[in-house]
């Protein structure tokens, strides 16, 4: 396996790696930014970013207190994910009313990736016993604070004890992180209670706004983002842990927004467009929804 070092990080190795979702090493290349290349697997269609940095130091290099209020999240995490709270309870909110009617009755729910816990408050709300997993220390600390302790592992799904089971799972923006997104999903089956559900939302790499966009598309952030589904793969993905996909598409995929992270957002794509848009700012911050249908939302049950 070869290495080499990423220039902004000078203690974070880069390794070559084969398909995450097959273990494949036969690709194309759909593009390159060097260091890192976007791969096309030809074994199962994912797309995938190789090389990569090794699943330890991605905890320690990315997934820092810098990555929630990163100063470059064109590139990187958030420019301020703690301030944008409001935002994203409202969004998670949106979501539920309009994928009510495919989830189970409130029961327990399990969240991969909680992050601040905004998404377990909101479900508490609802009536739901919570509990999260959060890798990322910094943010572990605050959803701990937020829910207590004995609401928020700090680790992933490997902190879960054989027979701990769910009416729900949830994957919000978690499994293109994933360096192993196969073995996630298999074992979120292994504690899914019978009759539950599991829910996620991820990116569409086949969408028309990611075809049109090409690679200034914002979900190519190549540190972070280590694998691309689309339809076809999010499903076969589903279906070989062991899950029935009920409903997919990108109608509940949107989210509440600021008009400075629509700036931000438009400085990838043309600077031109930033120039255009940023005077905006003059008159205000609103916020509004948005939805470019470029990521899907799927909600499946056991097989």
């Amino acid at each position: 396996m070869s290495v080499r070092r990423l220039d902004d990080s000078p203690s974070a190795v880069l390794q070559d790696a084969p398909c995450p979702m097959c273990g494949g090493t036969q690709r194309k290349s759909r593009f390159q930014q060097p260091p890192f290349g976007v791969w096309l697997c030809s074994g199962c269609d994912l797309t995938y970013v190789s090389p990569r940095m090794s699943d330890d130091t991605l905890l320690r290099e990315v997934y820092d207190a810098s990555y929630w209020a990163s100063p470059a999240p064109r590139l990187r995490g958030y420019r301020d994910y703690l301030g944008d709270g409001d935002l994203i309870a409202e969004t998670f909110r949106r979501r539920l009313r309009g994928l009510s009617r495919h989830l189970p009755e409130p029961g327990s729910v399990l969240d991969v990736g909680c992050a601040a816990g905004g998404f377990l408050q909101v479900m508490e709300e609802a009536g739901w016993r919570v509990l999260g997993l959060e890798p990322s220390q910094p943010m572990c600390g605050v959803a701990q604070e937020r829910l207590g302790a004995e609401r928020v592992r700090a680790g992933g799904m490997e902190c879960l004890e054989d027979g701990e089971l769910f009416d729900l799972i949830t994957f919000w923006d978690v499994l293109e992180h994933l360096p192993l997104p196969k073995a996630a999903l298999q074992r979120a089956a292994a504690h899914l209670a019978p009759g539950g559900r599991i829910l996620i939302l991820t990116q569409n790499v086949a969408s028309p706004f990611a075809r049109l966009l090409g690679r200034r598309w914002q979900h190519y952030k190549h540190v972070e983002h280590l694998a691309h589904f689309h339809r076809g793969t999010l499903r076969a993905a589903l279906e070989g842990a062991g899950f029935a996909v009920e409903t997919m598409g990108a109608r509940h995929a949107g989210k509440l927004i600021r008009l400075d992270f629509l700036v931000e957002r438009a400085a990838r794509i043309s600077p031109w467009l930033e120039r255009c848009l940023r005077p905006l700012l003059r008159l205000g911050n609103p916020r509004f929804y948005c939805n470019p249908m470029d990521e899907l939302v799927a909600v499946a049950s056991h097989r």
